[in-house]
């Protein structure tokens, strides 16, 4: 053989070189063997992946519980709400329900909240009251309800609070208003 160690046909075989041994009968039967067992094993494969297809697919429920297992339905929505990562819309939202628990049944009456931007640089709480004294007394309790929503919620899910006053009737426009006045919502806000 060459100093190279790469094979060479027998062809290629140098005078005076030992030839290799060729494959006697009971090497011819191992390697034999080999193939028929992996054959088999391939056809095996093939019978119990038709069986599985024939029963509806191979995986059985058993006594363990496992991840295809039917869930509670609070379990079934935690798991939603965190896989999409709506926590903090949703924790907002429990807020938003429990609106007249967290400022008090008097200021609830007046003031409702609307949205919540929930933008990482804005994250602003719109609440709209039915009066402008409500919306003063609102604007005057902003810092301590926005102390109190953080400390519900977690810290800086709440940066400011957004107070709208009541809304103006509808502005009509006819043939009787003057054009570029605002008529009756002047005097709103």
């Amino acid at each position: 053989m060459s100093g190279t160690g790469a094979s060479k046909k027998p062809s290629d075989a140098v005078p005076g070189a030992a030839k290799q041994p060729e494959a006697s009968g009971v090497d011819l039967a191992r390697v034999a063997l080999r193939a028929a067992k992996e054959q088999a094993r391939a056809r095996g494969a093939a019978v119990q992946q038709k069986k599985q297809a024939r029963r509806g697919g191979g995986l059985r429920s058993g006594a363990r519980s496992d991840g295809r297992d039917p869930l509670a339905l609070g379990s079934a929505i935690n798991r939603l709400i965190t896989e999409r990562g709506w926590e903090t819309p949703a924790a907002v939202g429990g807020v938003m329900g429990r609106w007249p628990q967290i400022v008090g049944d008097d200021l609830a009456r007046h003031c409702v909240p609307l949205r919540y931007d929930e933008d990482p640089a804005e994250r602003i709480l719109t609440v709209q009251c039915d009066s402008t004294a409500w919306a003063t007394q609102l604007r005057l309790l902003a810092p301590q309800l926005v102390a109190r929503l953080n400390t519900d919620l977690g810290h800086g899910t709440v940066r400011m609070i957004k107070v709208l006053g009541p809304g103006g009737p509808e502005r009509r426009f006819g043939p009787l208003r003057t054009p570029g006045s605002r008529g009756p919502g002047d005097t709103y806000g």
